[in-house]
């Protein structure tokens, strides 16, 4: 099937689309989302133009169909929908995990070495690491770590006698693997 749009008019159903897409409730939510004033949102409503960018990322945080969002044709999440994988995200601030918006990503991303099993991301500082919360064994490499109540992304190298050697932030030393929380492994990180 052909899709005809008009894109010099249906922008106010569309954007009421693009808000059931995201689940919210009201368009003060989109507009908070959006990172656009209220009063630009409702300019967009009243000159009723198609919002193709709204449209794009919409499609690319939620997965929704482009057919059902562009002309409310389909399933809002039907088989045409964008092969994506959800994550759920975090932000270190002061060593806390914070709760952010879910993280969507291609699942066929090529950097992406493993499948992953039970993912969380997490932002810290300008980066988005992606990990893996499902692991048989703890290896060198990067992790998300608790120590001392501090949550933090670190470098662990083994070394005898069941330690293992943290760095980071500038910051190195050596103590039992048994003071420290393992939370997660990093399978990507996003510069």
């Amino acid at each position: 099937m052909k899709l005809q749009i008009d894109f010099s008019l249906g922008g106010s159903e569309v954007l009421d689309r693009v808000i059931e897409a995201y689940g919210f409730k009201t368009k003060l939510a989109l507009a908070e989302h959006l990172r656009i004033a209220s009063s630009s949102l409702a300019n967009r409503y009243k000159r009723d133009y198609f919002p193709s960018d709204v449209v794009v990322r919409c499609m690319a945080e939620t997965g929704a169909n482009l057919n059902w969002l562009a002309a409310g044709v389909g399933d809002k999440f039907g088989e045409y929908s964008l092969n994506t994988l959800i994550i759920p995200r975090k932000k270190i601030i002061d060593g806390s995990l914070s709760d952010l918006e879910p993280l969507v990503l291609d699942k066929n991303l090529n950097r992406l070495k493993t499948k992953l099993i039970n993912p969380l991301s997490v932002e810290l500082d300008d980066s988005t690491y992606v990990l893996e919360r499902d692991f048989k064994s703890v290896n060198d490499g990067e992790w998300l770590v608790e120590i001392e109540g501090s949550s933090s992304i670190k470098q662990l190298t083994f070394i005898p006698v069941k330690s293992v050697r943290v760095q980071g932030h500038g910051t190195s030393f050596d103590c039992p693997l048994e003071h420290i929380e393992i939370i997660a492994k990093v399978a990507l990180t996003i510069k």
